[in-house]
């Protein structure tokens, strides 16, 4: 099972995500739930890059992802709003999947990160 969390400040804004395990619905290479998430997940890091201009501290290997943008406190208003965006899709697209395919395969957390 992949499990997905979502780390959130006191103020809801998603700083952070991890993306852990794999779905086990085919074999590697052929498993469209793990090719979902994980295309969620690049798309939001390569996301924030290119538009946001941010440098998220990331990591991808095989069954673990993670991004994590750190203080919005440090980011133009602009910047925030983007980041805001990006990380609630990873969190909405991973819900997606979860409530398409099922929970055995995919759950999504949220955790208070301070």
């Amino acid at each position: 099972m992949i499990t997905v969390t979502i780390f959130r400040l006191p103020d809801g804004f998603i700083s952070r995500f991890e993306a852990q395990g794999h779905s086990g619905l085919a074999e590697s290479g052929q498993d469209i739930i793990c090719a979902g998430v994980s295309a969620i997940a690049q798309t939001v890091i390569g996301s924030l890059q290119e538009l946001a201009s941010l440098e998220p501290d990331y990591g991808l290997e095989d069954g673990n992802i993670y991004c994590d943008i750190g203080d919005p406190a440090r980011m133009k208003a602009e910047q925030q709003l983007i980041a805001s965006a990006l990380m609630g899709s990873m969190d909405i697209g991973c819900q997606q999947i979860s409530n398409s395919y099922g929970k055995e395969y995919v759950t999504v957390k949220n955790k208070s990160y301070y």
